[in-house]
């Protein structure tokens, strides 16, 4: 210890005597606060001793800074580890608590069915598309051959976006079909592709929300019928709800395909639950109309085939019997955990 000036060992003292981490810490700030501190202010008052002195004040202020840090780096240790009489009392360990359980993350079931969906087309042959939410007029309705007048572009259907070229109106795609007409202005038929994804559209209640998930699928060939679209169809559904799923094909009208159907599953469970009766629409199909294969540049001389969308919602909901759709959005823990 360093032979002393009174101030420097009262600091020392009172770092010896502290009983809190706080008191150190004001200890600390008095000693070496930038501004205020009094080791700092000794060290910046060096420059107005005599040169004669400066060099025996300069060596004593650098022996007690180093032993006034070194005291109080120890002392912070000391304070901040319990003693061991305090753990045997304060801290003790009761070894015949049970070990507490750890609970394991987990795809919420909108991806984790999206995933089974890539396996099971996969397997079928189709390939994946994905593409932008924000689109033209142009894609989301006009190539296809949706007619200006359609309520579909209504206001109160669509979410329209402004936009500062007004010949370009963009909005947020209310289906992934138009994933369907890049992917047939960038490859060249036969095609096989699915496109799942989100879509936007102004309803919400037990069976729809504003924002949903479809995965939308075309299949194009020289020969492929109904036949062929039926028999997609059926297989997708029994590989992603049960293999014994009870469904039906009933007609339907869609601009872009003709003929149209839907196709609607039966309400497994209660009923009364499903706030849609013993039937619930999950997919509409048909044979792709030829005006949309001419607004991609396929010949509909040559080509045909067929389009679908299926609600991935509306699937699990069938699948794990779930009566409310917007359960999927809660953020609800007790009924993600069940998954």
């Amino acid at each position: 210890m360093p032979d002393s000036p009174t101030p420097w060992q009262s600091f020392s003292d009172r770092i010896h005597a502290a009983a809190t981490a706080d008191e150190i810490a004001l200890v600390e700030h008095e000693l070496f606060g930038r501004k205020a501190g009094a080791m700092t202010n000794a060290l910046k008052a060096l420059r107005d001793v005599s040169p004669d002195q400066r060099r025996t004040v300069a060596e004593d202020l650098n022996r007690w800074k180093g032993a006034l840090e070194t005291q109080l780096e120890t002392r912070k240790k000391e304070l901040g580890s319990p003693s061991e009489e305090k753990m045997k009392t304060a801290d003790a360990l009761d070894t015949s608590l049970p070990i507490p359980s750890r609970e394991r993350g987990h795809l919420h079931l909108i991806p984790e069915f999206i995933r089974t969906v890539e396996e099971v087309f996969g397997r079928m042959g189709f390939d994946v598309a994905t593409g932008p939410e924000i689109e033209t007029e142009e894609m989301n309705f006009n190539k296809l051959n949706i007619p200006p007048d359609h309520p579909a572009r209504d206001l109160q259907d669509t979410f329209w976006i402004k936009s500062e070229n007004p010949e370009e109106r963009l909005l947020l795609r209310t289906q992934t079909s138009p994933m369907q007409i890049r992917y047939m202005q960038s490859h060249t038929p036969p095609l096989r592709v699915i496109a799942p994804g989100k879509t936007y559209r102004k309803d919400s209640d037990a069976t729809h929300s504003p924002m949903f998930h479809q995965f939308e699928g075309l299949m194009i060939g020289k020969d492929i019928t109904l036949a062929n679209m039926k028999a997609v169809m059926s297989t997708a559904i029994r590989e992603l709800t049960f293999p014994d799923a009870e469904f039906r094909f009933r007609t339907g009208f869609f601009p872009f395909v003709e003929p149209g159907l839907e196709v609607d599953m039966r309400w497994r469970g209660d009923e009364g639950k499903s706030r849609e009766g013993k039937w619930l629409e999950v997919v509409g199909c048909g044979m792709v109309h030829p005006n949309v294969l001419k607004n991609c540049g396929i010949d509909p001389k040559k080509w045909q085939g067929f389009a679908f969308g299926f609600g991935v919602e509306r699937l699990i909901m069938i699948k794990h019997q779930i009566p409310d759709l917007r359960a999927f959005f809660s953020g609800d823990l007790r009924f993600l955990r069940q998954f």
